[in-house]
């Protein structure tokens, strides 16, 4: 084949034409209908804050539901101590949460890094601030407060929720475990309020299982999300 061949069949070669400016124009017209801003999310100071907000008003309401006696059995320096480490965590996990909820946000550490924290601090507390040694009624007692300080978890997890809702994770995983850890401080900060159950194996156990369990189940249902989205993006696909 020469080029005068070459020249034959280009000849012919028409470009396929692109849709008709009709059809540009509704494409046009229904995207315009159907598109509309979005709210910008306000600032992060303001959904920290309510986060932290959210988590002492359960505390609090649940306490006041079931009583004080645990910080009426307290000392001074008890009540100083334990809510001034309770509400920093609060604040750091609001913090987090907030910033997992918001792509491109500055994350002063990780999700895993809080819950460590979170662990590692309020473990210390409850140590220093209880020291009796007994272990009556172990089991039935650690489980009413398991049980209480979940529900209470739940509750700030779900008002927590209605906070971020407009956010969007990018890890839900990462997102749901910080929810889970500041849903936790939560049910952790009502039980210090109501629990005057003050043996160290109790508060140590049941009191920061609360916390655990919390930021366990947070992580498994930011994971179940991911995989039903992923579920989903796969059946659209085929």
């Amino acid at each position: 084949m020469n080029d005068r061949d070459i020249d034959k069949l280009l000849s012919g070669y028409r470009a396929p034409q692109g849709p008709s400016p009709e059809t540009l124009k509704q494409i046009a017209d229904s995207i315009a209908g159907s598109v509309r801003p979005v709210r910008r999310l306000p600032p992060q100071w303001m959904l920290m804050g309510g986060v932290a907000l959210v988590c002492a008003t359960v505390a609090l309401a649940g306490a006041a539901g079931l009583g004080f006696s645990g910080i009426a059995r307290m000392t001074l320096l008890e009540r100083v101590f334990m809510f001034s480490v309770l509400g920093l965590l609060v604040l750091a996990a609001a913090d987090e949460l907030v910033s997992a909820m918001v792509p491109g946000s500055r994350r002063r550490f990780s999700s895993c890094g809080l819950l460590l924290m979170a662990g590692l601090g309020l473990g210390a507390v409850l140590a220093l601030c209880f020291r009796d040694y007994q272990t009556t009624r172990f089991i039935h007692a650690g489980l009413v407060c398991l049980a209480i300080g979940l529900l209470h978890a739940v509750v700030a997890g779900l008002l927590g929720w209605l906070v971020l809702r407009r956010g969007f994770a990018v890890n839900a995983v990462w997102a749901g475990l910080a929810a889970g850890t500041s849903a936790g401080l939560a049910g952790v900060a009502m039980l210090e309020l109501h629990c005057a159950n003050f043996q160290a194996a109790h508060v140590l156990v049941w009191h920061l299982g609360v916390l655990l369990v919390s930021s366990g189940l947070g992580a498994l249902c930011g994971w179940g999300a991911t995989s039903i989205s992923a579920v989903r993006t796969n059946g659209s696909n085929q």
